[in-house]
């Protein structure tokens, strides 16, 4: 909920007062808005973005048009960008750096690189989401546990201030305690200071994924694409009140009932109770130019343990043999 919308004629409050209560400039509560004009053909053209940039993350405005094309929708590139911008979406390639980063805003190194996830509550990410409804678009946010996928919380706005993204973080913590390390994008509402204010509160390292690199939160992108898939493109919500108890009926599935693959198809929920059959890792499939590239492949062992097997790829590539080595490695 937009702040502004907290002002209202009520008799024992002034507006004036309001304002000032919830840090709102009194012009844009007094000067008249002009109506937003719903034009179906613009609808229509974000529905496909949507859906296919949901298949193809790393397709830009150029391809984007290519493929509006395709489907019989003769569009510049600049009306593209231009819905793309609206609803929040890039795709998922190093560009040239042009924005500057906010003076009052820190952004954190990323942490969990090749860093084995053995147990529950060990790492929680977060990122948003654009959700399309049927006259307009919505914003999506959740934090989950990486170990059991499990969805801890989640909140809907129809704007991208941080307040919600806040709410839901607050949410996660009341409900199943707090993790070792959070991890996020380097999106304004999670480098606020209202965001990190709460994470060094609770005493929790911070991680932010490097520019350009959004595989480094690959486990929240997946899920966007089962939400969306198995959700969103099924119902086609219409306004944000039906959306709200649709994603409450399947986040609700998807973490008691909904079978995981990678969870050996135990659910979310079970993995993260009982605080085994989980585990994740984000790769670095490659190592510095002086050595040769390893391929790896973790699993989760006894508490606090983890296998990691190694064998240089080339020579794999050539022989076609198994990996021949492996390593016990600490989690501490």
């Amino acid at each position: 909920m937009i702040r502004h919308a907290w002002i209202g004629a009520h008799a024992d409050v002034t507006q004036k007062r309001q304002c000032v209560l919830a840090g709102v400039s009194r012009t844009t509560v007094y000067v008249k808005r002009k109506p937003v004009v719903f034009v179906e053909s613009d609808e229509v053209l974000k529905r496909l973005i949507d859906e296919e940039y949901t298949r193809h993350p790393f397709y830009g405005s150029r391809k984007m048009v290519v493929y509006l094309g395709r489907c019989g929708h003769l569009v510049n590139r600049k009306r593209v960008q231009r819905f793309m911008r609206c609803m929040s979406l890039a795709g998922m390639a190093p560009g040239p750096n042009t924005s500057a980063a906010h003076s009052l805003h820190k952004v954190y190194p990323y942490l969990l690189r090749g860093v084995p996830v053995v147990r529950a509550n060990q790492v929680w990410s977060t990122d948003i989401t654009y959700v399309r409804l049927a006259r307009g678009f919505a914003y999506l946010v959740a934090v989950i546990d990486w170990y059991s996928r499990r969805v801890l919380s989640w909140r809907i706005s129809n704007s991208m201030e941080a307040a919600f993204c806040v709410d839901c973080l607050e949410d996660a913590l009341r409900e199943h305690g707090k993790p070792e390390v959070f991890n996020s994008d380097q999106g304004s509402q999670f480098t606020s200071i209202g965001f990190t204010g709460v994470l060094n509160r609770e005493g929790i390292t911070i991680s932010m994924d490097g520019r350009g690199r959004a595989y480094d939160n690959i486990f929240v992108e997946r899920l966007w694409r089962s939400v969306k898939h198995e959700d969103i493109y099924l119902n086609g919500y219409a306004t944000m009140g039906e959306l709200l108890v649709g994603l409450t009926k399947y986040f609700a599935f998807y973490n008691t009932e909904r079978p995981h693959q990678s969870l050996d198809n135990q659910t979310p929920q079970e993995v993260h109770q009982t605080s085994s059959g989980g585990g994740a890792m984000i790769v670095e499939k490659y190592r510095t130019r002086e050595r040769l590239p390893v391929a790896l492949h973790s699993s989760g062992t006894g508490a606090g343990e983890v296998r990691i097997e190694i064998e240089p790829a080339i020579q794999k590539a050539k022989t076609g043999a198994a990996p021949s080595s492996c390593e016990k490695l600490s989690a501490t």
